[in-house]
């Protein structure tokens, strides 16, 4: 296998996902990371978004998680939900052919589904800090087997005044277990953090980091109030971008620009915090898929989101804090590839752009907004480009998932199923071993199952035959 992942001595299984999830050269801070993991140290972790740090903990942790363990071995925080989401799909992705069943647990969505998933064997989950907490105390989350406990973003934790709860989690672990801290900064109340509750931390910086990654260029353009949201069209029609994400600082500066896209006709959608999280994630998955071409968005989407070919970031509001202007222009330029950061300011003795500017190290060059000849010329061509949907993207995943099939049985608790029953009936057709089951998820009355290997087709029509806990259960293939 010509895959410089193999050095670290991980298994078959593991090799085999990370491969299919085009993992072929450890970056930096994988490199640093995974053998420290594998050898169980504490680590203190200073490396950008965007540098590969999810699966520089994911590889290694996914290769020592016991199967075999019913309750969660691994805990992982992270400051908001979609990042939480995130981290748990990678996992899941890493962990797919060991089987590893990670969920992620937050806010605004209903405790008592959690709770079903709590229920039934989990090795790893991941949350933010409030929802852990609840689950904590309403005895949902069984703490007794964490072994691995990861603090992602801390230094964004901080800012969002989460770090209180997250030194009540770290007291309800086990005292025994190996801590990790991952962190674009480690302001000094994150140093206190790590030197009151780690063991001998081995210090992993990724140098040579520029604060600004050198793939992206970046404009400035002062407007006033009144014309920004035409000069914000103007941009676009003549950036015409594959997919951008325009970020604005409140949700009613998000809905106003959203509504005024939208109103042109342009390939748009919006996600703030005012919004259901439900639809939130589905409109963050429609966009990584490239069911449309222009996100806007409040500084939820500026953390720990990775959307693979993100042209342009368009700053329609300066960001607040000066750390946010870094964060939401790693949106674009990843993974070697080129990225544009546009911004607008309404005045020029603005405070908050004086202290980006000081906190990136240079001066954002100022540009002249494009002349109405020039937007006139581009226009028809530049409106076409924002009516259509970008180039479809592929799921990281898919290739993982090509051979896997999900199926759907419509039986479960009520008609006193457990996975184990489920495993031990597919077991019975010739050819099939367990090792050929992926995750199961038994609810009330149905449960799903993943099929590996490319064998869902064969158990599908085997199943006909075959009665579960004296029942004859219907099977087929899972609908999306």
């Amino acid at each position: 296998m010509n895959n410089e992942f193999t050095k670290f001595k991980i298994s078959d299984e593991i090799l085999k996902s990370i491969e299919g999830l085009g993992y072929k050269n450890p970056s930096k801070v994988q490199e640093k990371v995974i053998p420290e993991i594998l050898l169980n140290k504490d680590i203190i972790v200073k490396s950008q978004t965007g540098s590969g740090k999810t699966a520089a903990f994911g590889i290694p942790l996914c290769e020592k998680v016991d199967w075999n363990e019913n309750i969660p071995q691994i805990l992982v925080l992270t400051p908001t939900r979609e990042l939480a989401v995130q981290v748990s799909e990678d996992i899941t992705n890493i962990g797919r052919f060991k089987r590893i069943k990670s969920v992620s647990i937050f806010g605004k969505e209903p405790i008592s589904e959690q709770e079903r998933k709590l229920k039934q064997k989990t090795h790893v989950v991941v949350g933010t800090p409030g929802r852990i907490l609840d689950h904590i105390d309403r005895g949902s989350l069984n703490l007794a087997q964490i072994k691995y406990f990861v603090i992602d973003e801390a230094d964004e934790m901080l800012n969002m005044g989460f770090i209180g709860q997250v030194e009540g989690i770290i007291r309800r672990l086990p005292k025994k277990k190996v801590t990790m801290l991952f962190s674009a900064t480690i302001p000094e109340e994150i140093k206190v953090l790590c030197d009151k509750y780690m063991n001998k931390p081995v210090d992993i910086s990724i140098n040579n980091q520029k604060l600004i990654n050198e793939n992206i260029d970046h404009n400035l353009y002062y407007t006033n109030y009144e014309e920004k949201i035409e000069k914000l069209n103007d941009i676009l029609i003549i950036e015409k971008p594959e997919t951008v994400v325009i970020f604005a600082k409140t949700k009613e500066n998000v809905d106003t620009v959203f509504q005024w896209l939208k109103s042109k006709g342009y390939s748009v959608n919006r996600i703030h915090g005012g919004m259901l999280q439900k639809e939130r994630l589905s409109i963050m998955d429609g966009f990584r898929l490239g069911d449309f071409r222009i996100l806007v968005s409040t500084d939820l989407a500026s953390r720990g989101i990775d959307v693979k070919g993100i042209t342009h970031v368009i700053n329609y509001d300066l960001p607040v804090e000066k750390e946010a202007y870094v964060h939401r222009i790693g949106r674009t330029g990843r993974a070697g590839e080129k990225g544009k950061a546009i911004s607008f300011c309404v005045n020029e003795k603005n405070k908050l752009l004086s202290e980006i500017e000081e906190f990136i190290g240079f001066k954002i060059p100022v540009y002249n907004l494009p002349e109405k000849i020039m937007v006139e010329k581009e226009k028809n061509e530049g409106v076409k480009t924002l009516k259509s949907k970008p180039k479809r993207k592929e799921e990281k995943s898919k290739a993982i998932n090509n051979n896997i099939t999900k199926i759907y049985l419509n039986g479960g608790k009520k008609k006193k199923i457990r996975a184990g029953d489920i495993v031990g009936a597919i077991c019975k057709i010739e050819g099939i071993r367990s090792e050929d089951i992926g995750i199961i998820d038994v609810q009330d009355s149905v449960s799903y199952v993943d099929i590996l290997n490319g064998k869902g087709k064969r158990v599908i029509e085997e199943l006909k035959n075959i009665t579960i806990k004296g029942k004859i259960i219907k099977a087929e293939k899972a609908k999306k």
